[in-house]
């Protein structure tokens, strides 16, 4: 179970494991993409992080929906809009709670999937953020439905978007300006579904860090 202060320490976390790796992202995005991934997303979540400092006695629904706004705010290009879509999306399922159950966590890793889905009419092998999301939701749920708890599920769920990052080397990219290279695109891995490995590595961390 994490309550409304340890999510508040984890995005604070992601902030901070973004700015890390801000060029890293920049440069994979420079290969097919804008090349701005890495500095649009690091502005956004710095900007996250410093609107959190106040809000570690809100509930876990007002957390993330600051989180969303913040980044649909401040970020530019595609990964603003979709990354804010996935923490409105989950932030709808735990309003006005203080502590985010098992139960909850599938169902807001769920909401976010459905959400970037909906917003950027992209799917599973089209090379985005949804290569490394949807293998690690799928495994996530089936771990938490066989009981292994959060803690397992977590750390299965980044290890699957690791290999979901590995895999959108082997395709082509069939949205966003990467697209437009067609079959020039593989061999190089989609810097959003790097992004989600990241992002999900960091709560896999702080969960083992906890326990």
């Amino acid at each position: 179970m994490i309550d409304h202060i340890r999510l508040v320490s984890i995005i604070q976390e992601i902030a901070v494991v973004i700015k890390e790796n801000k060029e890293l992202l920049t440069e994979l995005d420079q290969a097919i993409g804008d090349g701005d991934h890495g500095i649009n997303l690091d502005r956004g979540f710095s900007a996250v992080k410093e609107k959190l400092n106040g809000l570690q006695n809100k509930d876990c629904g007002t957390i993330l929906n600051t989180t969303a706004m913040t980044l649909i705010s401040k970020v530019g290009g595609a990964s603003g809009p979709l990354y804010g879509t996935a923490f409105m999306r989950a932030g709808q399922i735990v309003a006005g709670k203080t502590q985010i159950t098992e139960e909850d966590a599938v169902k807001m890793f769920d909401a976010a999937i459905q959400g970037i889905v909906l917003r950027g009419k992209a799917n599973k092998g089209d090379k985005t953020m949804l290569d490394a999301l949807i293998p690690a939701f799928e495994i996530f749920k089936t771990t938490i439905e066989a009981n292994e708890g959060l803690n397992t599920a977590a750390t299965k769920a980044a290890e699957a978007a690791k290999e979901g990052v590995e895999y959108t080397k082997t395709i082509a990219a069939k949205k966003g300006r990467a697209s437009y290279l067609g079959d020039r695109s593989i061999g190089h891995q989609d810097p959003g579904a790097t992004s989600t490995y990241l992002i999900l590595k960091v709560v896999s961390d702080f969960l083992a860090k906890e326990n």
